[in-house]
């Protein structure tokens, strides 16, 4: 695998592929990108996304639309650890770990470009088990990594814990008065709705990494 350091360009599209993946729950176009990292042409962007595939950062598959996933490479420097802390249901909640077990020692441990999560801290990674996301292309053993915002907006993907269920689940939130809407990404699955004092958004989602199988 290559390992030389990515030019300015290259950073700028990882950045915004990954930015656009966090705000929309699936990936960009090519146009889409060349729009958003004003570049001149799609084969640009094309010729950028292949070295980016060549040194690890990504996998493509040229037979579907979109189809754009951020991986892990291997043997590069500069790596920033992001714990993976446990499993996380995209579909029906499950129980969410103890008080203190988000500390306790991590199962694994990603190893991520620096370049690639923005100067992000405090991140922390879990796997998704369920269905409920796969409208975003997010499916079941993806992980996802996610930060500690200090605030969350209407339609964030988000890991809430459900206080008095005492349960965890991964989805889009929106506030509806005293009423919390959480939106799976299946339009065969129904939302959830709770009251907004039982809902603690543990993590908003800043990267989906799905590892070659």
């Amino acid at each position: 695998m290559a390992t030389r350091e990515l030019t300015a360009k290259q950073r700028r599209i990882l950045e915004f592929i990954r930015q656009f993946i966090a705000e929309h729950g699936y990936p960009p176009s090519i146009r889409q990108i060349q729009e958003g990292c004003g570049l001149s042409s799609t084969s640009v962007v094309d010729y950028n996304l292949r070295a980016l595939e060549q040194m690890g950062y990504i996998r493509r598959d040229r037979e579907v639309s979109r189809a754009i996933e951020l991986l892990m490479p291997g043997g590069r420097r500069r790596v920033v650890p992001v714990p993976v802390v446990g499993t996380i249901a995209a579909g029906r909640p499950i129980p969410v770990p103890e008080e203190g077990e988000w500390s306790a020692p991590w199962e694994e441990v990603l190893e991520l470009p620096e370049g690639l999560i923005g100067g992000k801290e405090g991140l922390f990674a879990v796997r998704v088990k369920g269905e409920s996301m796969v409208d975003a292309l997010i499916f079941e053993g993806d992980i996802v990594v996610l930060e500690r915002p200090p605030e969350v907006r209407d339609g964030d993907l988000v890991a809430v814990w459900l206080k008095g269920e005492g349960e965890v689940t991964l989805k889009k939130i929106y506030r509806e008065g005293e009423r919390v809407r959480l939106q799976p990404a299946n339009r065969a699955m129904e939302p959830i709705y709770t009251s907004a004092d039982n809902v603690e958004v543990q993590g908003r989602v800043v990267m989906v990494i799905r590892r070659p199988s």
